[in-house]
């Protein structure tokens, strides 16, 4: 492979991981597809083949591949034990430019959306993540999933109208998120009852992946009154374990990283905020969703007493 080449595909590789992962929710699957997508674009160029944008080609090939992925993905999740989440990815401040681009790209990576695009078809998720996130035109989506560019708009307006009555409420600007989720966070760590009671919202979720490999929620538990006694509970247990925590932001969101006390990642906890009150939080604690972020710990040494 020439030099300028891969520096071509090395270019190309995040705006295919972003398109991937959101079609995925898996961070190991986007990075299967977007491999096999660039092996594809490189033996064409290889082979001489007129390629006049490579970032459609290869975003083409990467969204056909994860639409086969996600007909098979299906089956696996109709059978998944609790409640099924993305694998947590974590991102950081964007760079200086448009405010509201920054903030719709920080949006669809939100575990509420990820979450909400599970109830599209494959294609439906394809063409509305591909013309309402990345812009691209419907003559360009209708391309990429083999429809015509009428059935490309009637797939997208079913799915947008989906995804808009799922969406939560107005969440506030970035700065309120930030400073809510530094003071849930606080609390939760402090396993302080009456301060997230105060935090979340009377109809807030509480969300759990174990898959099935460590003790997890069996399902969500809904309510501020369970959701802080359950939150607080395992805050203190986390304190009586050594355990360590770290703040970051995961999938656009507040967020914090728990580790057992040897340093091992055990879990990855996220919000949704409603104006001043947290009305979701997500919990991956699924050993298998967390190896990309770095060693796993023993969470079932953690809860032995």
């Amino acid at each position: 492979m020439t030099e300028s080449r891969e520096r071509l595909l090395d270019d190309l590789r995040p705006g295919a991981f972003a398109v991937a992962y959101r079609m995925l929710g898996s961070v190991a699957e986007a990075e299967d597809v977007v491999q096999e997508a660039l092996l594809r674009l490189n033996a064409a160029l290889e082979r001489g083949e007129r390629i006049s944008s490579p970032r459609a080609y290869l975003a083409t090939v990467a969204t056909r591949l994860a639409i086969d992925e996600l007909r098979s993905a299906r089956a696996r999740r109709e059978t998944y034990v609790g409640d099924w989440l993305p694998e947590p990815l974590l991102t950081a401040e964007p760079a200086a430019g448009d405010p509201a681009r920054q903030a719709e790209m920080a949006d669809s990576l939100s575990f509420a959306f990820l979450v909400l695009l599970e109830s599209l078809t494959p294609e439906e998720r394809a063409v509305l993540l591909l013309h309402d996130v990345f812009d691209y035109g419907y003559g360009e989506v209708a391309e990429v999933v083999g429809k015509s560019e009428g059935n490309a708009r009637q797939l997208a307006v079913r799915a947008r109208r989906r995804i808009e009555e799922g969406r939560s409420r107005f969440e506030g600007t970035p700065e309120q998120r930030q400073e809510l989720g530094a003071r849930f966070f606080d609390a939760a760590e402090r396993g302080d009852l009456e301060s997230l009671e105060e935090l979340l919202a009377r109809d807030v979720v509480l969300r759990g992946d174990g898959g099935g490999k460590v003790p997890a929620l069996a399902r969500a538990l809904h309510g501020a009154d369970r959701v802080a006694r359950t939150l607080a509970s395992w805050g203190r247990v986390g304190v009586r374990a050594g355990g360590e925590t770290r703040r970051a932001e995961i999938n656009g969101r507040p967020g914090m990283l728990l580790f057992d006390s040897g340093g091992g990642l055990i879990g990855a906890i996220s919000i949704e905020v409603s104006g001043d009150r947290v009305i979701g939080v997500d919990s991956v604690i699924n050993p298998d969703k967390l190896r990309h972020l770095g060693p796993v710990g023993d969470m079932r040494g953690m809860l032995r007493p």
